[in-house]
């Protein structure tokens, strides 16, 4: 794929872990890199996640989410509501899914790979990567570029 058309979904088990959703998102504020994108459904999840798993008070959370709803306001995804019941992998992530295929993502990006499996991705041109890949492959369009943002 040619440097800044690729429009990524992140899942929220990579935007939870702090060094990863920084790494991603440092990256994604330069658009010859990737465009990211997200749904009230995964900013909900990782708001949850955040408590639950990672220790945050509410308040921390709450501003985490905001912090990305501000910086990057065109990758909310909406509308894909009505595609969830058609989704065949698996059903915890079949929203991430529909919102993928809502805003014509080339890939999501997922350290739950096994809940997007190539035989649901099949027909809609995306393709599911964990963070180390699609990190690896960003690094690929650009390495240069890619370095300079990573140690700024």
């Amino acid at each position: 794929m040619p440097v800044g058309s690729i429009v990524a979904v992140l899942d929220t088990s990579v935007l939870a872990p702090m060094p990863v959703a920084d790494t991603l998102l440092r990256l994604a504020e330069e658009p010859r890199f990737y465009l990211p994108r997200w749904s009230n459904q995964i900013l909900d999840e990782l708001h949850r996640t955040l408590e639950i798993n990672f220790g945050y008070s509410a308040e921390q959370a709450a501003r985490r989410v905001r912090v990305m709803r501000t910086a990057f306001p065109e990758a909310m995804v909406t509308g894909y509501a009505e595609l969830i019941p058609a989704m065949k992998n698996h059903p915890k992530d079949a929203h991430v899914l529909a919102a993928a295929i809502r805003c014509r993502a080339q890939a999501i990006v997922s350290d739950n790979k096994r809940h997007f499996p190539k035989e649901a991705l099949t027909g809609y041109s995306i393709t599911c990567l964990t963070a180390g890949e699609f990190l690896e492959e960003q690094y690929r369009l650009d390495s240069a570029g890619f370095l300079s943002l990573i140690e700024g």
